[in-house]
């Protein structure tokens, strides 16, 4: 029986500290590690636990063995390794967990000290927003019929707000909106977002063309069959455009916009590693003689027009938040987005690199991440109730190995 206990109490911390970590990881998609700073901590109790029941190396023992777990579910969930900086930082947290609960029994001081430093530390750990890039930014036109600067269905002032990619843009752009490519803010934009555009008049393609050519480097989102939300009845003209009317710019640059080929959410990975959810998407198909080229099974073309070039991706959806970000009250905080999509776009906008995340790629891959990180963590839990209580089979050593190596021990 003494043995069983054992096994369940060195067992409890990695079971309890992984599947701590998991809510974070459903909700977003995300295999950071950071998910397990704050579970991490569980550490405490379980090592005050195993330091008054059986020692310190029994607590020792299960802090390495939760450690472990989580790195081996970290790997094979996202079937990469993390970075050798978020494994100190997590080994940081869990080494200063298991010092406190140590120390609490007997040297309650030294123990909170160690407990405020656990927790300083997790708070260090939290990832800092989206970096800006320094002013002067470069100026970007938003050509869009989407609802990106105004709520859906309202007036007056009370109607602006940034959609919440962006309020991400303007951490690398000067943003503008545009209302028609005749403007005069078109000639000193830099770069141009085109989402779903409402339909342009030849006056407006020639203007839009001229610019390209002449250097502008636009990205172009085409969707045909937009399944963006709308509170706004069919047939109202604020309605963003349910198909694409951008076809004839399309079919200029040698592209024509495939009808789509799902209705439904999906989930692409691209072939750099990162994420983007989509919604209805489709694809390009290349005319004879176009300077573009097809990316990502069609999903996305590059193409060289003039002096300038255009990024194109067959569906507009990709940039609805709800697709992209967990907590729709946090879109600079990168922890909460559930897919790449932000990044994705401020690099095609040629906005700098954005660093992807690491994602759970399905849910066969969480199943067997679970599995065998569970039963590593039972075998360690194992291995140390038999290897431990073997070598602390003596009274006297169990009794010397149960005090801390810093706590005094008085004469006789």
């Amino acid at each position: 029986m003494k043995a069983l206990r054992t096994f369940l109490m060195l067992g409890l911390g990695p079971v309890l500290v992984v599947l701590g970590g998991l809510p974070s990881l459903l909700q977003t998609g995300q295999v950071d590690l950071q998910s397990w700073t704050w579970p991490v901590l569980m550490l405490m109790p379980v090592a005050l636990l195993l330091s008054l029941k059986r020692g310190l190396p029994y607590a020792l023992w299960a802090g390495l063995g939760s450690l472990g777990t989580v790195l081996i579910f970290d790997v094979l969930a996202a079937s990469s390794y993390p970075a050798i900086g978020g494994v100190g930082g997590l080994a940081l947290v869990a080494a200063l967990a298991v010092v406190a609960g140590v120390c609490l029994p007997r040297r309650k001081w030294t123990g909170l000290a160690f407990c405020a430093a656990a927790l300083f530390s997790c708070w260090l750990a939290r990832e800092a927003p989206l970096p800006e890039t320094p002013s002067p930014r470069p100026k970007l036109a938003v050509i869009s019929a989407l609802p990106l600067f105004w709520k859906e269905g309202e007036a007056g002032f009370g109607a602006r707000s940034d959609a919440p990619i962006v309020t991400l843009l303007r951490r690398r752009f000067d943003v503008q909106a545009v209302d028609s490519p005749l403007g005069p803010a078109m000639r000193d934009a830099n770069a141009l977002l085109l989402a779903q555009p409402r339909v342009f008049s030849p006056a407006e393609l020639v203007v839009l063309d001229n610019w390209v050519r002449n250097g502008g480097h636009v990205l172009l989102l085409a969707d045909p069959l937009l399944r963006w939300p709308s509170s706004l009845p069919l047939g109202d003209r604020r309605r963003p455009p349910a198909v694409s009317m951008i076809g004839p710019l399309l079919n200029h640059w040698g592209l024509a916009l495939l009808p789509p080929v799902a209705v439904a959410e999906e989930r692409r990975i691209l072939e750099d590693g990162r994420v983007l959810t989509t919604m209805g998407s489709s694809g390009f198909a290349l005319q004879p003689g176009t300077s573009c080229h097809i990316e990502e099974e069609g999903l996305a073309a590059r193409c060289a027009i003039g002096r300038g070039n255009a990024v194109l991706v067959a569906d507009a959806d990709l940039i609805d938040d709800r697709l992209w970000l967990a907590d729709a009250a946090a879109p600079l905080d990168a922890r909460h987005w559930s897919a790449d999509s932000p990044g994705f776009v401020i690099e095609a906008l040629d906005g700098g690199m954005v660093e992807g995340r690491r994602w759970l790629r399905s849910a066969a891959d969480l199943v067997m991440a679970l599995r065998w990180s569970i039963l590593v963590g039972i075998g360690w839990a194992i291995l140390g109730s038999v290897f431990l209580g073997w070598f602390y089979r003596d009274d006297r050593v169990r009794d010397i190995s149960s005090h801390p190596p810093w706590e005094a021990v008085e004469p006789g």
